[in-house]
């Protein structure tokens, strides 16, 4: 019964769709500076359209076949919301999704080698299957359609929504904005690029890729580096605020560098060194032409359609209300810095800022989990943010700790292991009870290199 329940409810939930009908042009507020410098190139509309519908209409739960060159190529668009409300876990759904998403890749696959086999004779629609037709009119007035290559591998791609999360982005970001925009003010840098999060996290402050990077601004250790503190105890990029003055300048060297504000943001991306490549290659420093022309290795589907992700993050963020509502914004939290001026438990810094230990790694996102969760004391010399109301009396308590709640240094919970050759993460984490996860972030390791014999490892202990 369950199972014929569940393929009922999928075969509801499938909507195949063209391309979705374009509404009316949305008006972009007047409340944000440099309107002019980024407007949408006639050029990149079609991308523009395609990743504010991501943004904003298309649900976490649903996925859209399209093609990648071509964005307003929409295939199909699948959507598992039933699947949800029907209260199916999200094992169960991811499951489902991720059969059906092969399934229905497949059915668009075939029908567009099939497209191509017939060539001419594709114009007798009377003997095209109803995804054939489909697919055949998203191809209407292409004077020599290629169905071949639209079918491969580099073209016909999934992409889910990000409707729930980029809204929650918005609510978050309205805490931090404030502060940021000060920054970039502060640096010269358009107050547009303080969206940037949107696109590279929803601006989600606990963001940590696949390849180690993290925060909201999603910066790699070696990058990061260049500008923040990254250590066992703090790693400032998680931190909004703390990440966004390091973007700005960051944007502004990329900016000075490559002389446009769209070259430097898809730098962001694609590094100052590639887009300084692509430029040199295309013989224009216009983004249409490169994003048109430009066909470096390393300048895949990502880097390409950046600044167009950019561009619909501006435009759906500046209609928020009509996209998702009234959201619930959060508000900037009224802080005081105060130094620490020895190695404390974080627990015993909130006992004296009268709040408690999760609120006040809150407000210190650069604090470690190590640090949030008592394995490594808050490092000496910090700047804490505290309750603004609580700041003269976290001073007065401070003074009056006793000397065993101050360290001179740091907590060791951690011991070296020596990589054996053969060795995996996974092997070595069960080894010591501890995660493969623990020990990349201790040893900022990257997920897909492999490890060396010899090669010294700080495990995590407890």
């Amino acid at each position: 019964m369950r199972g014929q329940a569940i393929a009922t409810t999928l075969a509801a939930a499938l909507l195949y769709a063209t391309a979705p009908a374009r509404g009316p042009a949305e008006v972009i507020a007047a409340s944000h500076a440099n309107q002019d410098l980024f407007t949408v190139p006639a050029g990149l509309r079609s991308q523009v359209e395609f990743w504010k519908k991501i943004f904003a209409t298309y649900s976490i739960h649903q996925v859209v076949i399209h093609d990648a060159l071509y964005l307003d190529r929409v295939y199909k668009v699948l959507d598992f919301r039933p699947l949800a409300a029907a209260g199916m876990s999200d094992v169960e759904i991811e499951a489902v999704r991720h059969r059906t998403v092969e399934q229905e890749t497949a059915r668009v696959r075939a029908a567009l080698v099939r497209l191509h086999q017939l060539g001419s004779d594709a114009a007798d629609t009377s003997a095209l299957s109803d995804d054939e037709r489909r697919i055949l009119a998203l191809f209407r007035g292409v004077k020599q359609p290629d169905f071949l290559a639209a079918a491969g591998p580099d073209r016909l791609r999934t992409q889910s929504g990000l409707k729930e999360r980029f809204a929650r982005g918005i609510e978050v970001g309205a805490r931090y904005w404030p502060e940021i925009e000060r920054l970039f003010r502060a640096e010269g840098v358009p107050r547009e690029l303080t969206r940037l999060p949107l696109v590279e996290s929803c601006f989600n402050v606990r963001a940590y890729s696949k390849a180690g990077a993290a925060g909201v601004w999603q910066f790699m250790p070696a990058t990061g580096r260049r500008f923040m503190r990254i250590d066992h105890a703090v790693d400032e990029r998680r931190d909004p605020v703390i990440a966004a003055r390091a973007a700005a300048q960051y944007l502004k060297a990329d900016y000075e560098a490559l002389g446009r504000w769209p070259l430097a943001i898809t730098a962001y991306n694609h590094g100052r060194a590639g887009m300084a490549h692509a430029v040199a290659v295309v013989g224009s420093t216009d983004i249409v032409d490169i994003v048109r022309r430009y066909h470096g290795p390393a300048f895949k589907f990502a880097s390409r359609n950046f600044y167009a992700e950019f561009l619909a993050a501006l435009a759906v963020e500046r209609d928020a209300t009509r996209h998702f509502g009234d959201l619930n914004y959060e508000t900037p939290a009224a802080t005081r810095v105060v130094p620490v001026p020895d190695y404390v438990k974080l627990s015993t810094l909130a006992s004296c800022a009268d709040t408690s230990p999760e609120t006040l790694a809150d407000l210190n996102p650069a604090l470690t989990p190590d640090v949030a969760a008592g394995k490594l004391r808050v490092p000496r010399g910090y700047s804490l943010r505290v309750p603004a109301s609580n700041a003269e009396r976290f001073q007065q308590r401070y003074a009056q700790l006793a000397p065993q709640h101050k360290a001179s240094e740091q907590t060791r919970t951690y011991v070296v292991h020596r990589v054996k050759r053969g060795q995996t993460l996974v092997a070595i984490a069960r080894q010591y009870g501890t995660t493969v996860d623990a020990i990349q972030r201790r040893n900022n390791l990257n997920r897909h290199k492999a490890l060396r014999a010899g090669q010294a490892l700080e495990i995590p202990r407890g």
